[in-house]
């Protein structure tokens, strides 16, 4: 609960989805097919046993379905959920800091503006010295024209064919694209380890990648999820439960478990 403007108790992010449901006269099980979030969860939502739920960014992410289905602003409702909470937000990023560049000024302190100038005029002479000798030597050793298919000491030499049957090679490792169905949070990890899509809340249609390596870990929010391995599509279940694989030599893919899943955090 929360204090209003008024100095009344605001009611909490569960109940209002609880008082705005049982006003439409709609019961979890509608909710439940409507949305693909267990009924569980959203009896966790509504008395705000956020234990109960995932993680962080998947209790946002049922928060603001749940509420956009209302006909509520669920993306104020999942707001209001991660300040009550005082959870981090996952497309957060921390500014990055670039080094200052080097000034050439600062480069050219101590040097006076006669000293720069007498240096240019050294480089430049000694270029024309050299431009003035090269000319020289081609005026007296003019190179004879060589006939087509001659090589240096004359002699004839065969075309170079290139082959029709030589195929281009392709990239080392696999090429992984995730294209959503519906809104979903990802965390996708290269083979070294490196933030791909670093925990993100992605709207329905959304597209990522394609991106190479020589395998990945994927952690997926619930099944909505379109998944292609060097253009093959992934079998995936359409579940409303998290879920994460491995993907391995040849695109093979392992289901991991709760504690194997990548968290990007």
């Amino acid at each position: 609960m929360r204090t209003g403007n008024n100095g009344g108790m605001d009611p909490g992010v569960g109940a209002t989805l609880r008082e705005a449901r049982r006003k439409r006269e709609i019961d979890l099980e509608q909710v439940e097919a409507a949305t693909k979030i267990r009924a569980r969860f959203l009896r966790a939502i509504e008395s705000e046993d956020w234990d109960a739920l995932p993680g962080e960014a998947y209790a946002r992410s049922f928060v603001r379905t749940y509420g956009n289905y209302l006909g509520l602003d669920g993306e104020a409702l999942a707001e209001r959920q991660r300040q009550d909470t005082g959870s981090w937000r996952p497309a957060e990023r921390l500014p990055r800091v670039e080094p200052a560049p080097v000034r050439q000024a600062e480069v050219d302190r101590g040097r006076g503006p006669l000293s720069s100038l007498a240096v240019l005029a050294t480089v430049c002479a000694a270029l024309l010295v050299a431009l003035i000798v090269v000319l020289g030597e081609k005026e007296e050793n003019p190179l004879p024209q060589r006939g087509a298919g001659e090589s240096a000491q004359g002699e004839r030499t065969a075309p170079q064919k290139t082959s029709q049957a030589e195929e281009p090679r392709k990239s080392p490792g696999l090429a992984v694209q995730l294209t959503t169905n519906a809104e979903v949070w990802v965390c996708l990890l290269d083979g070294k380890g490196e933030e791909l899509v670093d925990g993100l809340v992605l709207e329905p249609g959304a597209v990522e990648g394609p991106y190479r390596s020589g395998s990945f870990t994927v952690s997926l929010g619930n099944g909505e999820v379109t998944m292609t391995v060097d253009g093959q599509q992934a079998s995936i279940p359409q579940t409303p439960n998290p879920i994460g694989y491995s993907i391995g030599e040849g695109g093979a893919l392992r289901e991991l478990s709760e504690s194997e899943r990548p968290t990007c955090t």
